[in-house]
């Protein structure tokens, strides 16, 4: 329920977050089980809506909300959620996360919402629109070649020192994409689902030597430090995050040499490890048929790769399985690869977990 949200808690982030000059807020129907909008609307409706702009998804992953009347809804929901009577970035969310282009049109031109959402553009209930993307490069290009019919006004892609060159995510292609059409950037995942946060012991090391900052830190300040970058998403859950964020982004710098040559030091660290891109975005949980804890299972098999950690085994044991839902007992019914933003296949890692922890 929705007391798994510290509604006091988001409301001091959302002040503090405001008095040092933050003024973009990203949120989804999908987020915190469908609460976060709610949340985020109690948050802000507190403060002069000049002072804020609000970021929502058309999050119509599933196929039961594809229709036009189940999408709709959503889209309405949001507004009630939110209580704003306009939203300044709205996004189609996770375009190319499934099947490409088949299941954009069926998301969003079949049922004629990007039509009506266009509209709302026109009439000023959209302020910019635009979408996240998890995908084929050629997919990306091809729906941003189509400027004279749909004049995107940014892209939301996934953008980290780690996934720069990798042949999944394709963080570089995708940015050179994007500035080719000369769309304004948002960077979503720049510290990775906290994979750049907490650091293998040798890479720490790395960043310590520097004296610079903390880890987070690079990440950000790497995404952030290319031309036609609008905005870095950082998702925080504690007032030190924020602070720590706040400290460094109040007057960005770009990488400089001695900085870019640690990262990637620490890229190569990463490589050595084989670890799974995880990213706990959690949409795989939602569908699956056996309630399996699909992300804090790849954490944990992470967890023993980076630190040879004899506590994983407990965690995994104890706190991440339960009778019927462990890794074995995935049925291989392939909903959670469908929805996965990083394209793993999903269920041949769950056999590998299965294996490490010989249930």
């Amino acid at each position: 329920g929705s007391d798994d949200i510290d509604q006091e808690m988001v409301n001091a982030l959302v002040d503090h977050a405001i008095a040092h000059g933050v003024n973009y807020f990203d949120t989804s129907p999908a987020y915190c089980r469908g609460h976060s909008e709610h949340a985020t609307g109690v948050a802000l409706s507190r403060h002069p809506r000049d002072k804020y702009f609000i970021a929502t998804k058309l999050s119509n992953f599933a196929p039961s909300t594809w229709s036009r009347e189940a999408s709709m809804a959503m889209y309405r929901n949001s507004f009630r959620e939110l209580q704003v009577d306009y939203i300044d970035y709205l996004l189609l969310h996770g375009v190319g996360m499934g099947s490409g282009m088949e299941e954009f049109e069926a998301r969003y031109i079949d049922n004629g919402m990007l039509d009506f959402l266009l509209a709302e553009r026109e009439a000023g209930r959209i302020r910019n629109l635009g979408f996240s993307y998890h995908g084929d490069i050629a997919v990306f290009d091809h729906l941003l070649a189509q400027h004279d019919r749909y004049k995107w006004d940014f892209v939301q892609i996934q953008l980290n020192y780690l996934d720069w060159d990798s042949e999944g995510v394709q963080s570089r292609k995708c940015y050179e994409v994007a500035e080719k059409h000369g769309k304004p950037v948002i960077v979503m995942e720049p510290v990775k689902g906290g994979s750049l946060v907490n650091l293998p012991d040798d890479a720490k090391k790395i960043f310590d030597d520097l004296h610079g900052g903390s880890p987070a830190s690079y990440a950000i300040r790497f995404a952030a430090g290319f031309p036609g970058m609008m905005m870095v998403l950082s998702g925080m859950s504690s007032l030190e995050q924020m602070k720590d964020n706040l400290s460094y982004m109040k007057d960005s710098q770009p990488l400089n040499d001695a900085e870019m040559a640690a990262v990637h030091q620490v890229v190569d660290e990463f490589r050595k490890m084989n670890l799974i891109p995880c990213t706990v975005c959690r949409y795989c949980v939602e569908g699956c048929p056996r309630h399996i804890a699909i992300p804090d299972l790849f954490a944990i098999m992470n967890t023993k790769s980076i630190h040879h950690d004899w506590n994983a085994d407990y965690y995994y044991e104890d706190v991440h399985t339960k009778p019927g839902s462990r890794a074995s007992d995935c049925i291989r019914c392939g909903k959670c690869e469908r929805i996965c933003p990083q394209h793993l296949p999903i269920r041949d890692l769950l056999v590998k977990v299965a294996e490490t922890f010989a249930e």
